[in-house]
């Protein structure tokens, strides 16, 4: 049963600036090679860290909305654990949208 997930990436993108669109786009591939669908790539800017975590002072922040099943979520961390692009990685099960039911206006309550 594929559960819908919500994966924020944090980027190390000292001096790649310029390949910035090249790597998200690579990211989504590679969720989309494993089996996810990606509903939503949100890309969040550049943001300063509240200390300094190694050599980085700030990371791009990705964060993607997608479908999969949950074994996947263990094989996207060891894969994009390797990956030196992937600074840090979060990954969170999310509820399934449901559908509003529609308002009652006062006229049909009464």
């Amino acid at each position: 049963m594929k559960n819908r997930y919500e994966a924020l990436l944090v980027l190390n993108t000292q001096g790649k600036d310029d390949n910035l669109k090249d790597i998200v786009d690579r990211l989504e591939s590679e969720f989309q090679k494993e089996g996810a669908q990606v509903e939503q790539v949100q890309k969040m800017d550049k943001r300063q860290f509240s200390y300094v975590a190694g050599e980085l002072d700030s990371g791009y922040f990705v964060n993607f909305i997608f479908h999969a099943e949950p074994a996947l979520i263990t094989k996207l961390r060891t894969k994009f654990k390797l990956d030196p692009e992937v600074y840090r990685q979060h990954y969170q099960r999310l509820q399934e949208k449901k559908e509003k039911a529609p308002k009652k206006k006062m006229a049909e309550a009464k």
